[in-house]
């Protein structure tokens, strides 16, 4: 009997001792678990800190180039035109000893290149042409005789105010084709008539006719010319920054 009793006693030991070690290895596995969690969570850490450093890094890369890129430009662009200033200068140099400029200056004082800029105004200044056809063109012709002249300010650049001069009036649409357009009517003998003609052909402006009418009133020619002056606004050449993103 007391050997029976030893058996249950030691079946008792038998499975407390299990049950201890079961509960260890759970222990154990949690434990594990656990530290796998926290190595996994700092190598998840670690690699998002590397791939958002890893891509500012790719993106710094791309900008530096584009930095880079932008300033070899400038300095190509900058060493163009610094090569281009001793031929333009010399080719300037050759203009004032031009015999056709010479010969056009409307002062004697003045430099043969001015008669270039007077060709080609850098303003649309229509009242200043209406002055030079009456004045210049037209007068002094013997025989010929101004009957009406009308010079048309520029749309969008000139416009009347009340007095009926002309004032500037500038907008973001200036003409397109830089023109300045007119009418006149002038009467006299075949000769005047082919001289005034001959004037406009010689003017140091560009005159471009582009319609003529000769009439026989009143036993006299009236010769009416329609026709257009050019200028060209003036460039502005300035250094600017520009924003790299």
């Amino acid at each position: 009997m007391f050997s029976l009793i030893e058996q249950q006693m030691q079946r008792g030991v038998n499975k407390m001792q299990s049950k201890g070690t079961a509960i260890r290895k759970r222990t154990q596995i949690a434990s594990a678990n656990k530290l796998m969690f926290l190595w996994v969570a700092g190598v998840s850490v670690v690699f998002g800190i590397s791939l958002v450093a890893a891509i500012f890094l790719v993106q710094m890369l791309f900008f530096n180039e584009r930095v880079l890129f932008a300033k070899n430009q400038t300095v190509s662009t900058l060493e163009t035109n610094l090569n281009n200033v001793k031929p333009l200068q010399e080719q300037v140099g050759v203009l004032n000893t031009n015999q056709a400029l010479i010969d056009s200056k409307a002062r004697p004082e003045d430099k043969p290149l001015q008669v270039i800029l007077d060709a080609l105004p850098s303003d649309a200044n229509s009242l200043a042409f209406g002055a030079s056809l009456q004045n210049k063109l037209l007068a002094g012709i013997a025989g010929l005789s101004l009957e009406s002249l009308q010079v048309d300010p520029v749309v969008g650049v000139e416009s009347l105010n009340d007095n009926g001069s002309v004032i500037d009036a500038s907008s973001t649409l200036p003409n397109s084709q830089n023109q300045i357009t007119f009418h006149f009517s002038v009467s006299g003998d075949i000769t005047a008539l082919k001289q005034a003609l001959v004037n406009l052909e010689k003017s140091i402006r560009t005159v471009d006719i582009t319609k003529l009418k000769i009439e026989n009133q009143n036993k006299k020619l009236v010769m009416t010319v329609t026709g257009r002056g050019f200028y060209e606004p003036e460039r502005t050449v300035n250094l600017k920054d520009k924003v790299i993103k």
